[in-house]
């Protein structure tokens, strides 16, 4: 088994109205995914809103994070950033710091070529010592790998792993077999997209990048070890639980539903990163309806 296997649990990064991080909250998140039993902690994903903290406020969070963690789940973090010298510096820090594996996207205002992506990776790669995941994520970096891209960059040193969009045709087997005739032996392959998650798991995929677990991690462990055990219809099941919460996520983004669900689990009042306003009160209803059937399931 690597590190970019099961299930990757990915937590916000809770912060008060000053932008100040809930270190204490922060932890609270954490131990519930240790404890849940979650294969890997994915800290300053997306979910974590990385995007939107400077490089101090992102330390901050890791050496909150590596404190309470201590050791009992590999921690991977974010270290993209708008310049490889930042993200280099990040990833420097990460191992510096106690992360196990690191997880980079192309953050860019001007559009990117592949020949710049790959020299960003073949730096932070370099420079973090680290396994390291290719994160695909065009809805928000709007690049796109290319196969082939990803297949040069698996030859890089350290570059262990890709975290994949949902493929739009639905195709994951294909998808897989087509990247594993391209990569190493033992190049992981997995996925985010929570309503995904299922299909992928099924399909072989090595891992499920979860945004849910992140604050559901018992429901989100459940299904993961039944798609991994074959069992496709208590993986069916438990996701038939999930639909509800899935719908939410395509409609409004995932990163907002996802404050939503903190504070109906009484996580207190956390609120996104300004532009990105929170759900309106009358959706709020719909967060608590979708939550039923999970809490069973965790229970």
């Amino acid at each position: 088994m690597t590190l970019f296997t099961g299930l990757s649990a990915f937590p916000l990064t809770p912060a008060d109205e000053d932008g100040q991080l809930k270190s204490e909250l922060l932890q609270r998140f954490l131990e519930r995914i240790v404890i849940a039993g979650a294969d890997s902690i994915g800290l300053l994903g997306s979910t974590g809103g990385y995007a939107y903290l400077t490089p101090e406020e992102r330390k901050r969070t890791l050496r909150a994070a590596v404190e309470c963690v201590a050791g009992r789940t590999p921690l991977i973090v974010g270290v993209g950033a708008l310049t490889t010298e930042v993200a280099a510096d990040l990833a420097r820090d990460a191992r510096k710091a106690g992360a196990d594996g690191l997880l980079l996207a192309p953050m860019s205002y001007q559009p990117l070529t592949h020949e710049e992506v790959f020299r960003l990776f073949e730096s932070v790669a370099a420079a973090g010592e680290l396994p390291l995941c290719i994160y695909n994520n065009p809805g928000t970096t709007k690049f796109t790998f290319s196969p082939d891209l990803i297949a040069r960059l698996a030859e890089l040193p350290n570059v262990a792993a890709v975290k994949m969009p949902l493929p739009a045709d639905g195709d994951y087997e294909g998808e897989m077999q087509r990247l594993r005739a391209i990569t190493p032996e033992g190049f992981a392959i997995g996925y985010s997209g929570d309503w995904g998650a299922k299909d992928a798991l099924l399909a072989g995929g090595a891992c499920w990048y979860s945004v849910v677990a992140g604050l559901l991690p018992e429901p989100a462990l459940s299904l993961t070890r039944a798609a991994q055990a074959g069992n496709a219809a208590e993986a069916k099941r438990i996701d038939h639980a999930f639909a509800p919460l899935w719908a939410m996520f395509r409609e409004f983004g995932s990163f907002r539903v996802m404050f939503a669900i903190a504070e109906t689990l009484g996580c207190g009042p956390i609120t996104p990163p300004r532009p990105i306003l929170p759900l309106e009160p009358a959706y709020r209803e719909r967060v608590e309806v979708a939550l039923r059937p999970l809490l069973q399931v965790a229970s």
